[in-house]
């Protein structure tokens, strides 16, 4: 009896219901509208029509485009009002606007160090090119006097964070998907709650959805009353939205402008192994100290503003002259931010820049490979050139439908020489990629659709750091506790089960 309770008091049971009524009733008036009214079929008949219209000539995805298209052709009158309905993806005219405001500030703030530009063209056309692109479309320049640190597994980074919490004097900025109350969280928390009482400004972003089922409703005003400033980024409601679909998916620290963290680890104990949640779980971050951390800065605040509805003067967070460290750097460093309330899929197009200009090798963990034609076909062309290319996948998986997907894409990738390889004790959920000891990225982004072209994402461009060098022996080493995946293994799965991870393929970009 308290489990059904629980059940029926339970926050997603409570919105759910209401968003399903939602669908069935506008799934009931089109059908009874269709059965008594033959012009309103052919209305609905037209709209799919100016549906498939509007994706076929839009400039989204494909594979988003095929997931839209074959539901309209297999249902026209329920298919293309959905479509018109929560298949766009356009911004008001006040959400651009907003959008405009706040990316001319982070130009005007974050500048351009033509000096170091220059530096890494004498040493890289090529290099010099993918700084040029993650620059001009994320506003972010490339840095030195920077120390980037790679930090795996989760519980070195717990560590390490902890200990930099500690050092806090005037301001600390947390920005997570998933927060969840256990040792990792209660712990940071504790840190926080003394901080404040220090006078330190102290914020923190979270992800309503990514928090749902690990946050208790109105969590954020609890912080509140500790004095900690808090905003649950697109708050979850009962109603019928694409805005939903737009999530916050980075993990942000930055503490006094001089430390920043990011990559795959959530605010949750089983990202340290203190809970094991799906065998040992296998994650990543980077640790940034000096110059770069503005960027991050600014990535924080500035979403920090469109939540709040603010306009701070972001110069007043920027470490004084007077403050200013310095910090050992042996290469060049990158933040960028993703946002996907444009039309430039900036995590993707990263990712195939390093991946068409490897020589020698190419090394990718992902937890996920939901991929589209353009990545699957830079993958295997690189393979094909004799490029050294391995993608380290779960083997215990977290999301079965996901999972599915994800060894759908195997065949394709293996009889074309890539080398797939899946992480036996458990669950690996890092996030990265390295190519030929020269060049990584470290961040939030997943191979897969929702991480690519829905979420606002973040991550680190590396270029001859050492940093690069240990993401490099990290997935070496790791690859001793995987299992190699065969053409034998592809082919030997059931017909029907291969059946059925290709239909859940094509409607993979809706999930």
């Amino acid at each position: 009896m308290k489990r059904i309770l629980k059940l029926l008091l339970n926050r997603i049971f409570l919105v759910g219901i209401p968003i399903l009524i939602q669908v069935f009733a506008l799934v009931l008036v089109i059908w009874k509208f269709s059965n008594f009214f033959v012009y309103f079929y052919a209305i609905c008949t037209l709209l799919s029509v100016v549906a498939l219209l509007r994706i076929l000539s839009g400039k989204v995805n494909p594979a988003y485009k095929i997931a839209w298209i074959v539901p309209i052709m297999l249902f026209p009158i329920f298919g293309g009002l959905f479509y018109l309905l929560f298949g766009g993806k356009k911004l008001s005219k006040r959400s651009r606007r907003k959008m405009k405001a706040i990316q001319e500030k982070m130009i005007k703030l974050l500048g351009h160090n033509e000096m170091l530009s220059q530096e890494i063209k004498a040493k890289s056309l090529s290099a010099s090119n993918q700084s040029y692109y993650i620059e001009n479309y994320s506003f972010c320049p490339v840095y030195q006097n920077t120390t980037s640190e790679y930090l795996t597994p989760g519980e070195r980074m717990y560590e390490r964070l902890l200990e930099e919490l500690t050092k806090a004097e005037k301001y600390i900025f947390l920005e997570y998907f998933i927060i969840e109350e256990g040792t990792f969280w209660n712990s940071v928390l504790d840190i926080l709650i003394e901080k404040v009482s220090q006078g330190v400004d102290v914020r923190v972003i979270y992800d309503d959805v990514g928090c749902l089922f690990t946050l208790p409703y109105g969590y954020h005003k609890q912080l509140e009353r500790m004095g900690i400033k808090c905003c649950a980024f697109n708050p979850f409601i009962p109603v019928l939205s694409t805005r939903m679909n737009n999530r916050d998916h980075r993990k942000i620290a930055v503490i006094d402008g001089y430390t920043a963290f990011t990559g795959g680890i959530n605010l949750a104990d089983e990202y340290i192994n203190a809970y094991n949640k799906y065998g040992h779980w296998k994650d990543s971050a980077v640790l940034l100290q000096g110059d770069a951390v503005w960027s991050f800065t600014i990535m924080f605040l500035s979403l920090w503003s469109h939540q709040r509805n603010t306009d701070e003067d972001y110069e007043h967070f920027k470490p004084m002259t007077k403050d200013i460290k310095e910090f050992s750097s042996d290469g060049y460093v990158q933040p960028f931010g993703d946002t996907p309330l444009d039309d430039e899929s900036l995590g993707e197009t990263i990712y195939l820049n390093l991946i068409n200009t490897a020589e020698q090798y190419v090394y990718i963990y992902s937890p996920y490979l939901i991929l589209d034609n353009v990545m699957l076909t830079a993958l295997c062309s690189a393979a094909k050139r004799n490029v050294d290319v391995r993608i380290i996948t779960p083997h215990i998986w977290d999301k079965w439908y996901v999972h599915a997907v994800t060894r759908a894409n195997y065949d394709a990738l293996v009889e074309n020489g890539v080398k797939i390889y899946e992480y036996t004790p458990g669950f690996m959920h890092a996030k990265s990629l390295v190519i030929d000891d020269k060049l990584a990225v470290v961040g939030t982004i997943n191979l897969d659709y929702r991480s690519l072209f829905l979420h606002f994402e973040c991550g680190v461009w590396l270029y001859q750091t050492q940093s690069v060098l240990e993401v490099t022996k990290d997935f070496l080493t790791t690859l001793e506790r995987c299992q190699p995946v065969t053409l034998a293994d592809c082919r030997a799965v059931k017909w029907y089960k291969r059946l059925g991870r290709s239909v859940l393929r094509v409607f993979a970009p809706l999930m």
